[in-house]
């Protein structure tokens, strides 16, 4: 069972932190092999730790509809038409941490009162079925995606890997954020913070 969690306020994750609303992308060294080639968006980064959802990694033989039915939001076997967007929604591995736990990140054209977390400018986190229903119904976000799971650090250890060459980071860009494409996402980010992905090195410096 997907389990979709109400986010009430940023005390859950933290204080407004230097990282928060910035991607993160892998080096080629990266030594955990769960986020070769990842890109991640942080939600919350502070002294005591941070937290993220990975964007570039599709989540295999998961159907948005299937978990619409899991949910119980629609009938199982209803034969009941989804909105075309509904769908094709993208539903992804966020990361290791609560494989079981829904994080819908999206534009915040879509708000629910006490349940969306705003995390930079245009883009929210919000994590209750409410939202499901809203996509299943054609009335959600502009932009979002379903991500199964989330990367998590404890304090200081995100610096850590930081220091050691293991990411770089930069600005978001809502199309690596939010398009369907995947397999490029990872060099796309790259060649937003100016590195040509086959010139990089392992022992490259850091953003």
């Amino acid at each position: 069972m997907i389990l979709i969690e109400t986010l009430t306020s940023t005390s859950e994750m933290g204080s407004k932190g230097f990282l928060d609303g910035q991607l993160l992308v892998a080096m080629p060294g990266m030594p955990d092999p769960r986020f070769a080639r990842s890109v991640i968006y942080v939600c919350a980064h502070s002294p005591e730790g941070a937290m993220g959802l990975v964007i570039n990694q599709p989540a295999p033989n998961i159907e948005f509809p299937h978990l619409l039915e899991q949910l119980e939001i629609i009938p199982s076997k209803s034969g009941i038409r989804l909105p075309d967007s509904a769908e094709k929604f993208p539903v992804l591995k966020g990361g290791p941490v609560e494989t079981g736990r829904g994080f819908v990140l999206h534009s915040s054209d879509f708000i629910i009162d006490k349940s969306t977390l705003p995390i930079d400018e245009g883009i929210c986190l919000t994590a209750t079925v409410d939202i499901l229903r809203a996509i299943a119904q054609g009335e959600g976000p502009k932009k979002a995606v379903l991500a199964l799971g989330y990367a998590g650090w404890g304090a200081g250890q995100l610096e850590t890997e930081i220091n050691e060459n293991g990411w770089l980071h930069c600005a978001p860009d809502p199309a690596i954020l939010f398009d369907g494409r995947f397999e490029t996402k990872y060099d796309r980010a790259l060649r937003k913070i100016g590195i040509d992905p086959a010139m990089l090195s392992t022992q490259a410096g850091h953003a």
